[in-house]
């Protein structure tokens, strides 16, 4: 063990030095590629020791940095006594920014202090890096690797110890009051260098928490990278471990990485004593003078009632310590590495060497949408937003296909046409330094193993996956669609979007929706609203097609029902993904699909009607902008073209990014029109045009005759352009928009009659 080392009791942070490096520290992260992420309420914020799980270097200075971008606090650490030795430069620097060594001679008595002065502590309990993320042991007990000794050990108790120390002065400090023993607190006030009583009591009457919290890094990665490369060129060779912990640590900070901190429910020490143990501390409070004497219940008792209550001190802290590695290990942020790496586990243990693509990315599809119901369970947010998961099942996940590179390149899996073929090195044993190397599977497994509903939910997806149907994927992806409009509103509801969305007055409920009938005709109807609104702008047509005996899907439109600001992000491509997987999940409930779209809608009907897929058997296209009434629709591409222009040499937004809009439903329509979107229709409309030639299936095209958009030539020129043998164009008298919506001048009856002949009696 290192010798005790002197320094001047209680010294405090250097609010200069912190700052200082507080704004160093935000300067480099933004030019790292980790993404840090602090997931905390304000009841987890206003909790004393802060505990995190350890897996890379660097991350031991990011928790005081977020804590204190996010509360404004200091924060004191523990780093070892190595760095402190001959007062270096270092050492001075650290213990300025309130770092202190494991072996001060009154390590815990500083911490106590830095507390009552309204600092927090942050404390690794496990003390060195689990690089292998192995926290249990074949028995289901927390420990892990000690290098050291070369054997599992428990995790330590020192924030325990220090937690429990701190409650048993502030239960003195209480009681003190309570008697009104005014020189009893002076003395304390003094020990502790405080400024004031009041600053004493502040700090004794406030609950003493710990915080259990987890630091989750996704992906991992173990391929070169340039930090490892740069150390080479001046090094004659590096050790495994040097080479292992370049690898993994310089990809964390140099390729794009989400570093999830997410603070767990804290733990008050006062609720976790026994009856038993606040009776001993009442009857032993009058012989402890100073804080050492209350760190020292445990090696140096003074008398018997001090070595009753270190008896019960120590049965407390290891009950404490069970209670925040618990917890710890619970807040690991889920992702899809760990699902894909626990479902290839369970086929090795299951006999299973090989599994096909299909099965394997469906089953983790399941696995994800069973998790997403499951409350207490922390996802990362690629496994909240569809946009992220949901290509699994069809094979065109990104997030997926990176963790497949790095399983075939470290040589565990290979990955056919078909299917994927488990390697026998995935049961190989590794060095602790250099496991995450070589089977970063296994790293992912050890990380989730605490958390057992993951592999619950993953086996439950096995057993599920034969099952499974297209009617039933359906339905589940008729969630997704849920999911991903509570996903975009959440992601443009921050003050910085306030300009536009205050300004907005759509109320009306924008999510898609599927009705079915309770006597079918056999035909699914896919309903595609138009640019601006939502799927509640079909509502009552919905309803009326209904009663006719179709079953109805109304899609939502990607960037519609939440904010201009979203929309302004999408591009014509997204909204016809959306149209896609509307008719992927209505495919599941009928064979024949007519697609009817109002406006924007209705270029995207014709957009898929134009691939011939051999499920949609018509198509009714209602007041698809061509050409608009307004001129001014020309100079758009020249706008958007600007707005880019000045975006891209400048911190603002452009010239003129919304264009303001008076909707003929505010409830229903944005009143912010993204010039992007109108480019993006623009391009849109021009590819339907190129397109028209294509379609083979019957038509129906509808038009207002003194439409205030929309040119009425656009009629003539769609049906012109046409494939289709058997399509009909018809006027219905108005001078407005909307016909579809308000059924202005019988348009429905058009419609119904158009479907009743070529579709229902075809």
């Amino acid at each position: 063990m290192n010798e005790t080392v002197d320094y001047d009791d209680f010294k405090d942070i250097d609010i200069k030095a912190y700052d200082w490096s507080v704004r160093f520290i935000r300067s480099l992260t933004k030019k790292l590629k980790v993404n840090m992420q602090l997931h905390a309420d304000q009841h987890g914020l206003q909790g004393d020791i802060f505990l995190f799980n350890h897996f890379s270097r660097f991350e031991t200075f990011i928790p005081q940095f977020l804590i204190h971008e996010k509360t404004g606090d200091y924060c004191c650490s523990i780093a070892s006594g190595e760095f402190f030795t001959n007062n270096s430069l270092l050492a001075t620097y650290l213990n300025n920014v309130g770092v202190i060594p494991h072996n001060h001679q009154r390590l815990f008595a500083n911490l106590a202090r830095q507390i009552f002065l309204g600092r927090k502590v942050i404390i690794f309990p496990e003390g060195g890096m689990v690089k292998d993320h192995r926290v249990l042991d074949k028995h289901g007990n927390y420990s892990i690797y000690s290098r050291i000794t070369g054997k599992r050990r428990k995790q330590h108790t020192g924030a325990a110890v220090l937690a429990q120390g701190i409650e048993v002065f502030k239960t003195i400090i209480r009681t003190a009051y309570i008697k009104k023993d005014h020189a009893q607190l002076i003395h304390w006030k003094e020990e502790l260098k405080l400024d004031s009583l009041e600053q004493l009591l502040t700090a004794t009457f406030k609950p003493t928490l710990i915080v259990p919290s987890n630091i989750t890094f996704y992906p991992i990665r173990a391929s070169d990278n340039l930090l490892l490369k740069g150390v080479e060129l001046f090094t004659d060779g590096l050790s495994v471990r040097q080479t292992e912990e370049l690898l993994i640590e310089g990809n964390i900070l140099l390729k794009d990485t989400d570093m999830d901190l997410r603070i767990g429910k804290p733990i008050d020490l006062y609720d976790s004593w026994s009856w038993i143990s606040r009776y001993f501390l009442s009857n032993a409070t009058t012989e402890i003078k100073s804080l050492n004497d209350i760190f020292s219940l445990n090696t140096k008792p003074k008398g018997i009632k001090h070595k009753l209550l270190g008896y019960c001190f120590r049965k407390n802290v290891k009950i404490n310590r069970n209670q925040y590695m618990k917890e710890i290990y619970a807040n690991v942020t889920i992702n899809l590495s760990h699902l894909a790496s626990v479902l290839i586990i369970d086929c090795l243990n299951r006999g299973q060497q090989k599994i096909s693509k299909r099965q394997f990315n469906t089953t983790l599809y399941i696995a994800i949408k069973t998790l997403q119901k499951h409350f207490g369970i922390n996802l990362h947010n690629s496994l909240l937003n569809p946009d992220e998961y949901r290509g699994l099942v069809g094979g065109d996940c990104k997030r997926f296909e990176q963790f497949i590179q790095m399983a075939e390149k470290s040589e565990l899996i290979i990955s056919t046409d078909e299917e994927y073929q488990f390697q026998a090195k995935l049961g190989d044993e590794f060095d602790f330094d250099e496991i995450r190397m070589e089977n970063l599977i296994i790293v992912y497994v050890n990380e989730v193993e605490p958390i057992k509903e993951v592999r619950h939910a993953v086996i439950k997806a096995v057993k599920s996956y034969d099952a499974m149907n297209h009617k039933k994927l359906s339905v589940w992806a008729m969630d997704d669609e849920s999911v991903s409009l509570r996903w975009d509103k959440q992601q443009y509801l921050a003050v910085l979007y306030d300009d536009i969305n205050q300004q907005e007055t759509a109320s009306a409920n924008p999510e898609s929706f599927l009705l079915q009938p309770a006597t079918s005709n056999g035909i699914g109807a896919l309903l595609i609203h138009g640019l601006l609104s939502s799927p509640a702008e079909l509502r009552d047509y919905a309803e009326e097609l209904l009663s006719h005996g179709y079953t109805v899907l109304v899609i939502r439109l990607k960037g519609h029902g939440t904010s201009p600001y979203d929309l302004r992000e999408q591009a014509a491509q997204d909204w016809y993904d959306s149209v896609l997987r509307g008719l992927n999940i209505l495919s599941a409930y009928c064979n024949s699909i007519v697609v009817i779209g109002f406006s924007t809608g209705g270029g995207l009907a014709l957009k898929l009607a134009a691939t011939n897929d051999t499920r949609v058997c018509a198509v009714v296209a209602v007041a698809v902008p061509i050409e608009f009434v307004a001129k001014s629709f020309l100079f758009i591409p020249f706008l958007h073209g600007t707005n880019r222009l000045v975006k891209w040499v400048s911190s603002i937004e452009g010239v003129k990014p919304f264009i303001e809009n008076s909707p003929e439903h505010p409830t229903v329509n944005y009143r912010h029109v993204p010039v992007k979107s109108l480019y993006e229709l623009r391009r849109l409309m021009d590819d339907v045009e190129s397109l028209l030639n294509k379609v083979q299936i019957p038509v129906l095209i509808v038009y207002a005759d003194e439409d205030p958009v929309v040119h009425p030539d656009s009629a003539q020129l769609i049906e012109s352009k046409l494939g289709s043998k058997d399509k009909k164009c018809i006027f219905v008298h108005s001078d407005r928009h909307g016909i579809l919506m308000d059924n202005i001048g019988g348009t429905w009856d058009v419609i119904n009659t158009f479907l009743e002949k070529k579709v229902l009696l075809a």
